[in-house]
């Protein structure tokens, strides 16, 4: 099955846009007669002054030399053995060997077919390479982004109503060609989208019994093929089902791949044989992929959110993790058989008839950690009977916020109790611990002696029956006066 976190390769840079970059100044000048400069694709750069090169190229280069071994005797060979190296195209600097570029440089590329750019005298090579590498940077980004919204898209698909259909148009849309799903027999379960290229139907059809051929022991899981310069490929899904995915496309971007891995993922679950009601089955399977997935994977699964984790005891049907879902405004709900987790996007509020625990609202690449502390929740708001408890960031409340307030409330009272009758005495304790025991700090903030804030602390421990000098008794009136 591939796999969907894989980042695209770096896509290619076109000819025509190195021309079309003022900066550099190449100019096209032989071995493109009929072709357009967008079809040639340069992967990379390489600068070679050998008689022969053919040896140290890798193919897909734009070639950069000064012609010092280059002779007019030597122009055909050269170019011939450029282009059986499978180069994209040749670069020649004017300077410092030649003035001009030969003419018999130019009349062997327009033979053979081999794009060759003038590099003008103020491009030195590294600037060529540079502008190629800030070129591909610039692509690689623009794809990045694509495949990100793609993945986006996908999971939003899947959440839907009618997941498999969705997520097979917004497949088509993504790619710009069809989507089809083959049952076992070969039959077209759903399909949508266009034929790029005539026969493209019928060929994908046919490269979809390849990876479900009848009574195969260990069959691939997946082939491609080529019809009309449309590409295409398909995937057997996971589950044991015998489903296959097939996708035909007019042209293959450098993230395509990892678009329709994500497309085979989701549809393999979608489509994987469930207990119960299959709208549970397919959300749960879901939830598991999300809350599992590593930081790298959940995030081009899911929008930017945020997103609440919530987890839940209640509900006695089978169909409760979707009623619970369904009022918190999700469709992403699974349950063990004892605890519910609901994946949303929406505020949480109490429902009647569950106990809930919900994590901070959080990106998509901290969905495991929410889980743990939506399950922390869960467990407190059953230790203190509340209907819902809300995950709180560690801060300046966040002991204190693990009492029921009823029950600090109370103790406050019992602990403070001899010194309650006394706000000056009451005011000074709160004082003098916020201020770490400080005495002359306190006097200060209370705009009294310091003798007088000596003695009513001294008053304060001898009603309390408290040894002001161990933290554990002050981290306990501290909590007690914060409750009063």
């Amino acid at each position: 099955m591939p796999e969907p976190s894989a980042p695209p390769p770096t896509p290619p840079v076109s000819l025509a846009a190195l021309l079309a970059d003022g900066s550099l100044g190449l100019r096209l000048i032989a071995g493109l007669p009929d072709a357009p400069a967008e079809r040639v694709a340069v992967h990379w750069v390489h600068t070679s002054e050998m008689a022969d090169p053919y040896p140290y190229l890798l193919g897909g280069e734009l070639l950069l030399t000064a012609g010092v071994q280059l002779t007019d005797a030597h122009a055909d060979t050269y170019v011939r053995r450029v282009v059986e190296a499978g180069a994209a195209a040749l670069g020649f600097g004017v300077a410092p060997v030649y003035d001009t570029v030969p003419d018999s440089l130019v009349e062997a590329c327009d033979r053979h077919g081999l794009p060759l750019l003038e590099i003008p005298r103020r491009t030195p090579f590294t600037t060529v390479a540079r502008g190629v590498w800030r070129l591909m940077a610039e692509a690689r980004h623009r794809e990045l982004r694509r495949v990100t919204e793609a993945q986006q898209g996908l999971a939003a698909a899947a959440a839907r109503p009618d997941p498999v259909p969705a997520v097979l148009r917004q497949l088509a849309v993504r790619l710009g060609g069809r989507a089809v799903l083959f049952a076992p027999d070969g039959a077209e379960l759903h399909a949508t989208g266009r034929d790029p290229a005539p026969g493209s139907r019928t060929a994908l059809a046919r490269l979809a019994r390849v990876v479900n051929p009848p009574g195969a022991a260990s069959p691939p899981t997946s082939a491609t093929d080529t019809i009309g310069g449309a590409r295409l490929a398909a995937y057997a899904l996971g589950g044991g089902q015998g489903l296959v995915l097939g996708v035909a496309a007019g042209s293959r971007e450098a993230g395509d791949h990892t678009v329709t891995g994500v497309a085979v993922v989701l549809l393999s679950l979608l489509t994987a044989p469930h207990q119960g009601a299959a709208e549970a089955g397919r959300s749960a399977a879901l939830v598991r992929l999300l809350l599992g997935a590593t930081p790298t994977e959940a995030a081009p699964l899911l929008g930017p959110g945020p997103w609440t984790v919530v987890h839940a005891h209640g509900g006695d049907t089978p169909f409760a993790a979707s009623a619970l879902a369904a009022a918190l405004g999700s469709a992403l709900a699974e349950t063990d058989g004892a605890t519910v987790r609901v994946l949303t996007d929406r505020p949480v509020t109490a429902q009647p008839g569950w106990t809930l625990g919900a994590s901070a609202p959080v990106g998509p690449a901290a969905l495991a950690e929410a889980d743990t502390h939506a399950e922390r929740a869960l467990r407190h708001a059953e230790a203190t009977r509340a209907d819902l408890v809300h995950h709180r960031e560690p801060g300046p409340d966040a002991l204190t916020a693990l009492v029921p307030p009823e029950v600090a409330a109370a103790h406050a009272r019992a602990r403070l109790a001899p010194i309650a009758g006394s706000p000056a005495l009451t005011e000074t304790l709160r004082t003098w611990l916020s201020l770490h025991g400080s005495w002359d700090r306190t006097a200060v903030a209370l705009t009294v002696h310091r003798n007088t804030v000596r003695h009513r602390i001294a008053r304060c421990a001898a009603l309390l029956n408290a040894d002001l000098d161990e933290a554990d008794v002050r981290m306990d009136l501290w909590f007690a006066l914060r409750r009063l």
